[in-house]
């Protein structure tokens, strides 16, 4: 898609444009943001700034062999696009969808790429945001006011992933790489690959290189759960023998998922020990007769991490056809030749992947200002997970751990733009939340419970983000089943919100 923005030299002399409301980001939070505008605020000038050359954020900077979708696409697709395609898409079916939703939606005249924030700072005099950006393609710094910012930026740092720092990994002879910055160039022909990880992102380089290189081996801490099957849905393929129209089978079929993923959750908390052992079990059918189940058998309960959906048991099958191993142990630290083990076994490599994370960004890493004063978003409190105390005129897109991130985009996008119909309707140009009397004696809590949910990106960064109360309005529940109830049905005249 070509970048929108009119071509301009670092010595021309850019004037400030103004919008109703400015988006940050063009991946699947941004397209969202920028469809709902279209459709439910008409009326509304909107622009979506993203930094890199074109659409899909996530899905367009991640290239490692294999990439997927670890959620069906019928509940991470939009609501409003039916998805025709395999519950479990890849980058380039998943960018193609998101190409359709944005020339269907005539968005492209919307979006500026190559377009990077470097500040954001709100006037209460003025009643609005300006935003510095640079044009990565000129050099040019561009200045863009807003009467309200949707923030659709993700939540961690796209310029590298997380790496933890080994003993010994300057001695490596060979080469070490991130799945974030996949080389484009990598040839593993002929290699003994070491993948370090237990989550999505490993189950799916694994077995995308088995067979292209010489033997690729799964080194992991601790275990992770899986739930391997056929990336069919038999449903939609039902439906669709029977002259079914699209729109009804994706609506269908994204109440089923959604019916059983909300009976999942369920069951990790009040029936998790039967749930555990039928995981187990699903597993070790994938695998050869005898094979050592502690390799994935974890030490937590379901849904403390993500659970990771292996389309056609790919990974197994490596296994199984002795492409891959499985090794779970702690790392000594690196050889010259590999890693050494702590149980002093050494693993050789000539290519060492770690998929062992991402560093968490809160609210993009930009600079934000209220009325001159740096905004500290760890001493912000947050209504439902996406506007926060102190800070006018902004929500923030963070989607669902245990249920598809693009579920709470399509809500949020509802939200949005009622609460922008009823600034208009009360004559008000500003918006922000505030605590109640009833809230300043409430219990203030991490952003997250982490004895629910505790993936190491949050655990690393925990401090950096912003607070949650014990009352419900200050709850960030992660909660799609409860919310898609709840906010249609936010009282936008409550007290806790405060309007001039």
């Amino acid at each position: 898609m070509a970048d929108t923005a009119p071509l301009q030299t670092s010595k021309t002399r850019a004037k400030t444009e103004h919008f109703d409301v400015l988006v940050v980001g063009a991946g699947i939070s941004g397209v969202g943001a920028g469809y709902h505008l279209k459709t439910q605020n008409p009326k509304k000038k909107f622009v979506i700034l993203e930094a890199y050359e074109t659409f899909g954020g996530t899905w367009h900077m991640h290239r490692y062999p294999g990439i997927r979708s670890d959620s069906d696409l019928y509940t991470f697709g939009y609501r409003y696009k039916p998805w025709v395609g395999p519950p479990i898409a890849s980058r380039e079916e998943i960018l193609k969808y998101m190409d359709e939703v944005i020339a269907e939606n005539d968005l492209a005249p919307h979006i500026r790429y190559r377009h990077k924030i470097t500040s954001a700072s709100w006037s209460s005099a003025k009643k609005r945001w300006t935003v510095r950006a640079e044009r990565l393609d000129t050099g040019e710094m561009l200045t863009f006011t807003a009467k309200f910012l949707w923030m659709c930026q993700g939540y961690y740092k796209h310029a590298e992933g997380y790496t933890p720092e080994w003993p010994g990994m300057d001695a490596f002879h060979g080469q070490i790489v991130h799945p974030q910055t996949w080389p484009e160039d990598l040839d593993l022909t002929g290699k003994k690959v070491v993948v370090i990880g237990s989550g999505a992102t490993a189950a799916t380089v694994v077995p995308a290189i088995a067979g292209k290189c010489e033997h690729v081996t799964l080194l992991q801490r601790s275990p992770t759960y899986f739930i391997p099957a056929r990336n069919e849905n038999v449903l939609a393929d039902e439906l669709r023998m029977l002259g079914v129209d699209e729109k009804w089978i994706h609506e269908i079929v994204r109440r089923k998922y959604l019916f059983e993923q909300a009976e999942f959750t369920r069951r990790s908390f009040e029936d998790s020990e039967l749930l555990r052992n039928e995981l187990l079990e699903g597993v070790k059918a994938c695998l050869p007769e005898g094979y050592d189940m502690k390799h994935f058998t974890p030490s937590y309960r379901p849904w403390q991490q993500r659970v990771a959906f292996v389309p056609d048991a790919d990974l197994f099958e490596g296994i199984k056809a002795g492409l891959a191993s499985v090794v779970t142990d702690h790392i000594e630290r690196f050889t010259q030749n590999g890693i050494l083990l702590k149980s002093g076994r050494e693993l050789e490599a000539d290519v060492i992947v770690t998929a062992t994370g991402f560093n968490l960004s809160v609210l993009g890493g930009i600079p934000f200002e209220v009325d001159g004063r740096p905004v500290n978003w760890a001493e912000t409190i947050t209504y439902r997970g996406m506007m926060f105390t102190g800070v006018p005129n902004l929500v923030w897109v963070f989607g669902y751990f245990r249920a598809s991130w693009t579920l709470r985009v399509d809500i949020m996008g509802d939200f949005v733009a009622r609460l922008l119909k009823h600034m208009d309707a009360r004559g008000a140009r500003q918006v922000e939340v505030a605590l109640r009397p009833q809230d300043h004696n409430m219990e203030i809590l991490p952003w997250i419970d982490e004895d629910n949910f505790n993936p190491g990106y949050l655990a690393r960064s925990m401090a950096q983000m912003p607070k949650r109360g014990a009352n419900p309005e200050w709850a960030h529940t992660q909660n799609y089943w409860k919310e898609k109830d709840e906010l249609p049905l936010v009282d936008l005249d409550a007290p806790e919100f405060r309007y001039s």
